[in-house]
């Protein structure tokens, strides 16, 4: 049973995001001009820009101003649940380390599954994110690699809703925008953890790719309770749209 919602622009937001749904309107595609929604749903146009904003702060719709613009189509990216969960965490004063154990929880799961669902594609990509990590020399560039590994599992294990968990999770869990650094001693250790990954992946082994990654990631909050101890408490930060952090 849908929700009642709480105002007239809310309303009409649910009929107009129902619209979208129902025309399987692709991104990018036009949602029709200001005149025409108003006359579609016969309401004033303060309440009809009410219900696109709140589409647009939903990522549904983006709202193009000028002559060349309108509005579009979007479709929602896990920023906005990234930046909704921080906010939620941060306000009930839930810190970093809680954080941390929920990547641990759910990444394992999706290690299990993609030794099972993952394709020879999936896993020489995951080959290829591991080559590339070993070359990188830019701190910032292996971060985004060793990232991308972890997205390859998540999405060879065909489990979509677990995957946007990793990822929504992943980007406030991100521990080098709370001041974490990789040495390079550490991203070492980091591509030896992903061949071993991918080595119980390849053999079709979830207790042990699951297991692999288990220690992965739980060297993560190891490895910041030695070097940045001060952070396990400190409380989430808030992530903005588009990946941008809020302290």
């Amino acid at each position: 049973m849908a929700s009642v919602p709480n105002s007239k622009a809310e309303y009409v937001a649910q009929l107009l995001l129902d619209k979208i749904v129902t025309a399987n309107l692709e991104p990018g595609t036009s949602f029709g001009t200001e005149a025409d929604l108003l006359q579609q749903f016969d309401v004033s146009r303060p309440t009809l820009r009410e219900s696109l904003r709140i589409l647009e702060s939903q990522g549904v719709l983006e709202l193009r101003p000028g002559p060349k613009g309108g509005i579009m189509v979007r479709r929602p990216g896990t920023d906005i649940l990234a930046h909704g969960l921080s906010i939620y965490l941060r306000m009930h004063d839930v810190p970093f380390s809680a954080v941390l154990k929920a990547r641990e929880a759910v990444e394992p799961a999706l290690a299990a599954e993609a030794a099972v669902n993952g394709s020879e594609e999936d896993f020489d990509a995951m080959q290829a994110s591991i080559d590339n990590m070993a070359t990188i020399k830019d701190p910032a560039a292996f971060i985004e690699e060793n990232r991308l590994f972890h997205s390859l599992v998540a999405k060879a294990s065909g489990n979509k809703v677990m995957e946007i968990f990793w990822a929504t999770i992943s980007i406030v869990a991100v521990g080098e925008e709370h001041g974490v650094r990789y040495t390079p001693r550490s991203q070492k250790h980091v591509i030896e953890a992903h061949r071993q990954i991918l080595e119980a992946l390849r053999a079709r082994d979830s207790d042990q790719a699951a297991e692999r990654m288990r220690e992965h990631v739980g060297e993560l909050e190891m490895f910041v309770k030695k070097n940045y101890q001060h952070l396990l408490d400190q409380a989430t930060s808030i992530v903005a749209r588009q990946g941008r952090r809020v302290s």
